[in-house]
């Protein structure tokens, strides 16, 4: 039976990693973990706090003592989805780690396409030695990064440090040190500017679907890339695969970078797999470090024990 020190873990992470950690998570804590079979059917409705990365969907029903819920993730459209979803504060996953593995990938994913990534790798196949001439600095080329929260706020910086012009754009308007950013009302403008998009946004009811052909016509299309770029690292359901294909094809799109899909693994079967100017990347961006988000979840805890606020709770009104 749980009681009011328990901890739910429902993570549908690598097991062996999951148990890995929680050797030596929550010390002093009972801690319940759905994904031991002989732990799945234990009694919940003591518990006090959930750490979930796409629950159960009786979980909550299970768990009516719950103060918390934490998201395994950066995102959290996987617990606000749930049915029955109770009125309690939902944490993000917030965490060096996972802020500086995401950059990491933004930026990979830029010098892959500025450094003529593909055309080298043909060339290597064929044994073809060749020096592609009048390839252009980073200084060069506008990267525009569309969602500007922790991880978009932090891939703009790595990008400037790296020399690229950066643009920002999120719904209400931010600043940040350096870089020019846009809104709601100037979406087009900042798209009319934009070498090498990067979608970083939550998935909310009004990003589903956002990046489709009438967005990607609207992207610069006379710079010096030869045709506009799009990388998304942020979630899947913003995405229109069936058009990111078609203009992959006819050249609405150069080229893109993709590690999050519309369904999840993506299917054998889907025409992306064949495209030789697309990189497709497993959702493996920003894979959480279990260690850090039980860190996470331990120091979000003692917050509360101590009196003072949560940080990093969404606001459902808007859904991050």
């Amino acid at each position: 039976m749980s009681d009011q020190n328990s901890i739910i873990v429902d993570l549908k992470f690598g097991r062996d990693d999951v148990a890995k950690a929680l050797k030596t998570a929550f010390p002093g804590r009972s801690v319940i973990d759905l994904g031991d079979p002989t732990q799945k059917d234990i009694d919940l409705s003591q518990a006090s706090y959930a750490v979930v990365w796409k629950p159960d969907p009786s979980l909550f029903s299970r768990a009516a003592s719950l103060k918390a819920i934490f998201s395994g993730g950066a995102g959290v459209d996987h617990v606000l989805s749930v049915p029955g979803l109770p009125n309690l504060p939902v944490v993000r996953f917030v965490d060096r780690s996972l802020t500086d593995r995401m950059s990491e990938w933004v930026v990979w994913q830029c010098l892959h396409h500025l450094r003529h990534g593909f055309a080298y790798a043909r060339q290597q196949r064929a044994k073809t030695w060749n020096e592609i001439g009048g390839q252009p600095e980073a200084r060069d080329v506008t990267v525009g990064v569309m969602g500007l929260g922790v991880l978009g706020s932090d891939a703009a910086q790595k990008l400037k440090t790296m020399g690229f012009n950066v643009i920002g754009w999120s719904r209400r308007n931010k600043e940040i040190a350096g870089v020019e950013t846009f809104d709601v009302a100037t979406l087009d403008d900042f798209l009319a500017r934009t070498d090498i998009l990067v979608g970083l946004l939550p998935l909310t009811a009004e990003t589903h679907g956002l990046f489709d052909r009438a967005l990607f016509s609207k992207l610069r299309r006379n710079g010096v890339l030869g045709g506009p770029i799009f990388l998304n690292a942020g979630r899947g359901g913003s995405q229109v695969e069936v058009d990111i294909i078609d203009c992959l094809r006819d050249g609405t799109l150069s080229a893109a970078s993709l590690d999050v899909f519309e369904r999840e693994p993506l299917s054998t079967e889907s025409p992306l797999w064949q495209m030789d100017n697309l990189v497709i990347t497993p959702h493996a961006a920003a894979a959480s470090d279990v260690r850090a988000l039980f860190r996470h979840v331990e120091e979000q805890i003692q917050r509360v024990e101590a009196g003072q606020p949560l940080q990093h709770v969404v606001d459902r009104s808007v859904g991050y």
